[in-house]
């Protein structure tokens, strides 16, 4: 199971953005954690599904991003972030890394 903490800010970060549009999966250290922006507010998730943009890392390197003590960008090239699918919601993760 994804860390409480780490649930708890995406929950706040979630609720205080815009919705995005899509479903977004991470795939942190072979766990799951979806962000359902589809409808008129953001809903973060535990169980695993089907999403328009999915993105795998570590725990490690997710606190490394939202802290950022490592570029975005920099993770992607590295291959220490994958991204599969809607490129565009990607890019909309800014509002709720911060």
């Amino acid at each position: 199971m994804i860390d409480q903490q780490v649930i708890d800010q995406f929950n706040k970060a979630a609720a205080n953005a815009a919705p995005i549009g899509g479903t977004i999966k991470f795939v942190l250290d072979d766990k799951a954690l979806i962000i359902d922006g589809t409808g008129d507010t953001n809903t973060v998730s535990t169980e695993d599904g089907e999403a328009d943009c999915t993105i795998t890392t570590s725990l490690e390197t997710l606190m490394k991003l939202r802290s950022g003590d490592l570029n975005p960008m920099m993770a992607v090239m590295g291959g220490k972030v994958k991204i599969k699918g809607d490129m565009g919601l990607a890019m909309k993760l800014q509002s709720l890394l911060s």
